[in-house]
């Protein structure tokens, strides 16, 4: 991997840590604890730092930044949100909406619940009751490496699961690997088409909870970044062909169903996935943060600094994403009801795909 690749990488991770990624997607716990807030303050920008892209189901958009709180854009103006208006953080790392319409955002500083006109900060407990539900919604607090295990919200209950002791975490430890999260603080979260739920982990590579069983898989190249730091599993995704993709270009994953009811690991083979080095100028695979399937069923993945990446089956084509003159810093992408493409970046804002090309947002 090149030299200039890799301080790029190892810059995000370092600035992830010092500073602490849903585009579709209860009632608010008991044990939450409310504050009124006003309705925001419209403004005419998002910050420059949006990390996160939704739509919900009325069609707004919000924008979760990394420091500037959260924006929502009605398709006239833009208002923001901050802490003087009730939210935990104005680092938000995750955004998601209930059945009801009520909108969520996991922030640095807890899990927030937000029905247009009060936040509620839901009041986590601690468990080791894993339960699987088909309205749950699932959060992580990325930042955060006193946290061990995923978050779950059944309408009444915020969870804080713990993941059993994996004996990976002990062999991280002998080898010296340090990462910028905790071992068991989760890096992503994914439903795929069976409702399983996924996290990606810092070190100890990808889990799965079917409902009944906690299982993992790791492949050293998902994780380990060839220059020896921690990548983690930023991203899981289950195409429309039943193909996982995760964190790299190099392969796609089919899991298998295990037929040792005590063992902890997936079963799975791998087959090639896309690109060479004469796409990656040089690089045999990319390392990617978000991956989303168009309606045609072509795959397209976002890269930190080199823009994103569309596979079609056979041929790739790479899109620039640059914001005067430089290189948008990509953290997230997400599709839309409507099949266009957006992007959060570390520092031009978001993005969205018209006419051939990623365009900065603007109201």
């Amino acid at each position: 991997m090149k030299k200039a690749t890799l301080i790029g990488m190892n810059t995000f991770l370092i600035m992830v840590a010092l500073l602490s990624f849903a585009c579709k997607g209860q009632t608010p716990s008991a044990t939450a604890t409310s504050e009124k807030s006003s309705i925001g303050r419209v403004v005419q920008k998002l910050d420059h730092r949006i990390w996160q892209v939704f739509e919900d189901k009325s069609g707004n958009y919000w924008f979760g930044s990394d420091s500037a709180g959260v924006f929502k854009f009605d398709g006239k103006s833009i208002t923001q949100y901050t802490i003087e208006d009730g939210l935990s953080s104005n680092q938000i790392r995750q955004i998601q909406e209930d059945k009801l319409g009520n909108m969520f955002f996991s922030t640095m500083g807890g899990i927030n619940m937000f029905d247009g006109n009060t936040f509620s900060k839901l009041e986590p407990v601690v468990s080791t009751e894993w339960k699987l539900g088909k309205d749950d919604l699932w959060f992580q607090v990325l930042g955060n490496t006193k946290l061990n295990g995923p978050f779950r919200y059944d309408g009444k209950t915020l969870y804080n699961l713990q993941f059993p002791s994996h004996p990976r975490n002990e062999e991280r430890i002998k080898q010296g690997i340090n990462p910028f999260f905790g071992p068991y603080e989760v890096y992503s979260v994914y439903k795929d088409r069976k409702g399983h739920m996924w996290f990606g982990t810092s070190v100890l590579g990808a889990c799965r909870f079917d409902g009944e069983k906690i299982e993992w898989m790791y492949e050293e190249d998902l994780t380990i970044v060839p220059a020896g730091g921690s990548f983690g599993i930023r991203s899981v995704f289950e195409d429309s062909r039943g193909d996982y993709w995760i964190c790299n270009s190099q392969q796609r994953f089919q899991f298998e169903q295990s037929n040792n009811p005590n063992s902890i690991d997936l079963k799975y083979t791998k087959t090639p996935g896309f690109g060479n080095k004469e796409i990656f100028k040089g690089e045999d695979r990319i390392y990617y943060q978000s991956v989303v399937e168009d309606k045609n069923g072509h795959l397209w993945f976002c890269n930190w600094t080199n823009g994103v990446y569309k596979y079609d089956g056979k041929n790739t084509i790479n899109y620039k994403v640059e914001h005067e003159g430089k290189s948008a810093q990509i953290v997230s992408m997400c599709l839309d009801s409507k099949g266009t493409i957006w992007l959060g970046t570390n520092n031009a804002g978001a993005f969205r795909f018209v006419d051939g090309q990623f365009v900065p947002f603007e109201n």
